[in-house]
C-alpha cells in the first residue's frame, strides 16, 4: 500500500541512520527504550536528537523522513543495529553476552583489517527459550519521532534471517526454525508498529541478493527460502502501510565488505517476489550497471536508488546526482521512481555535517530533474541564499 510515497513524484528519503551527535552521550543499554526514556537525561538527549535530525532533514528538502536510527547505541562499526534486537526480544539470555561463533570463525578479515574489529566485537546473547517480541517498542521509537514531523517517518528493522547469523543458539535444533521462530516474533512487532499508524516500515538487507556471492545461508536457504521468510515476516503489512525493501552490498564501520562490485542481476527476478511495496538498490557506490536489468525485472514495484555513497566523506555534487537520476529514468518510469542514498550514514566514520549535505546534494540534483520534467520542486532551505551568515557583508 502506496502512503509514505503516494503524492509525491521524484520523492526523496534516506536509509535509515545519520551520525550520532557528540552531545549524545548516554546509550540505552540493557534497558528497554520505555524505561530509558524515564530517565530525565538520557529522554533529552534523544529527543533533542530526534529533532535535529528531523531539522536537517527538513532544511535539505527531504520528503519521507527517519528518526536517525537514534535509538541504536555507540557501538563499533555500528554493530547496535544488529545488538538491539537480540537484548530485548524474550528467549534470549540476559547475562553474560559472548561473542559469537558466526563472527569470530569467519576468516575474511584477520587481525589487521578494520573489519576484524567488527567481528571480534559481535558481542551477542544466546538463544536459551522460545523467541518473541519482547520489548523491541518499535511502535514507542516511531511515535517520539513522528510526533515531531508532519511528513512521514520511515521506520527500519533487521531482518530475522541476519539476527539468525549472529547468535548462538542453545534452544532451536535447526537454524531454519530459528530463522522462522524469528520471523514471527519481528511479525507481531511489525503490525503493532503499523497498527499505530507507521506510514513506512523497511525490511533491512535480506540475504537474497547475497546468496550468489555467499552461498545459501546455513547451507539451506537460497534465494526461494529467503524470499518465503521475508514474506512470512512482513505478512499483513502490505494491507497498512507501505513496506521497503532495503538491499545493499554491506557498511560495517563505512567499509565496504567485498573487494569487487557485485551485481543484482542474479537475483532480481527472486527479489521481484518479496512482498514489498518498494525496492532500494545501491547504485552510487556500486555504479549504475544494474538500472537497465532492474528496469526490465521490477516493472510494478517503486524502485529507490541510491544516489549518495555512504562509504566515503566526498559530497556529491547535484549535478552528479541528477546525471545518475537521469540514467535511471530511461529505464524506470518516473512515477516509480524513488530518490535515496544506498545505505545509512551513521555506522560510524561519518560527521553529522557530511551527511547533512550529501542530503542537501541529493535534493538539490532531483530538483534539477524535477525541473527538467516540469515536477514541482522541494524546499530546501539550505540553499537559500538569503541566510548564508555572509550574506549581509556580500552586500
Amino acid at each position: 500500500m502506496y502512503k509514505a510515497s503516494a503524492d509525491t513524484q521524484l520523492p526523496t528519503s534516506i536509509i535509515g541512520s545519520l551520525p550520532r551527535p557528540s552531545w549524545f552521550t548516554e546509550n540505552l543499554g540493557a534497558r528497554s527504550f520505555l524505561e530509558a526514556m524515564v530517565d530525565t537525561t538520557y529522554r533529552e538527549q534523544y529527543e533533542d536528537t530526534i529533532s535535529a535530525y528531523l531539522q536537517a532533514q527538513n532544511d535539505a528538502g527531504i520528503d519521507i523522513c527517519t528518526d536517525g536510527d537514534a535509538h541504536y547505541d555507540t557501538q563499533v562499526a555500528g554493530l547496535s543495529w544488529q545488538t538491539y534486537a537480540p537484548n530485548r526480544m524474550e528467549g534470549f539470555s540476559e547475562t553474560k553476552p559472548q561473542p559469537s561463533r558466526y563472527a569470530v570463525g569467519a576468516a575474511a578479515y584477520p587481525r589487521g583489517h578494520i573489519l576484524h574489529d567488527f567481528l571480534e566485537c559481535k558481542v551477542m546473547p544466546r538463544i536459551v527459550g522460545p523467541v518473541g517480541p519482547g520489548d523491541l517498542q518499535y511502535s514507542a521509537m516511531w511515535r517520539a519521532a513522528q510526533r515531531m514531523s508532519d511528513k512521514p517517518i520511515k521506520f527500519g528493522t533487521i531482518t530475522p534471517e541476519l539476527l539468525a547469523a549472529s547468535v548462538e543458539d542453545d534452544y532451536y535444533s535447526d537454524p531454519v526454525e530459528r530463522t522462522m521462530a524469528l520471523s514471527e516474533a519481528l511479525n507481531q512487532e511489525l503490525n503493532v508498529l503499523a497498527d499505530a499508524g507507521c506510514q513506512s516500515i523497511q525490511m533491512e538487507e535480506p540475504q537474497i541478493h547475497m546468496t550468489p556471492v555467499r552461498g545459501k545461508l546455513f547451507g539451506k536457504l537460497g534465494t526461494d527460502e529467503l524470499v518465503q521468510i521475508f514474506n512470512n515476516t512482513v505478512k499483513g503489512l502490505t494491507k497498512k502501510t507501505e513496506v521497503w525493501c532495503h538491499t545493499c552490498w554491506g557498511n560495517p564501520s563505512q567499509q565496504r565488505i567485498f573487494e569487487e562490485i557485485q551485481s543484482y542481476q542474479p537475483t532480481l527476478h527472486a527479489l521481484n517476489q518479496v512482498d514489498a511495496d518498494v525496492l532500494t538498490f545501491e547504485t552510487c557506490s556500486s555504479g549504475p550497471g544494474d538500472l537497465k536489468a532492474i528496469g526490465e525485472v521490477i516493472t510494478e514495484k517503486k524502485i529507490a536508488i541510491g544516489v549518495i555513497d555512504h562509504h566515503t566523506l566526498q559530497v556529491e555534487r547535484p549535478d552528479q546526482v541528477a546525471k545518475l537520476i537521469r540514467e535511471a529514468l530511461k529505464h524506470i518510469p518516473a512515477e516509480r521512481l524513488i530518490i535515496s542514498s544506498d545505505c545509512g550514514m551513521g555506522r560510524e566514520g561519518m560527521t553529522r555535517r557530511h551527511a547533512n549535505y550529501k542530503m542537501i546534494a541529493m535534493v538539490q540534483g532531483t530538483n534539477i530533474v524535477r525541473a527538467e520534467l516540469g515536477l514541482p520542486v522541494a524546499k530546501c532551505r539550505a540553499q537559500d541564499q538569503q541566510f548564508s551568515l555572509a550574506a549581509e557583508t556580500a552586500l
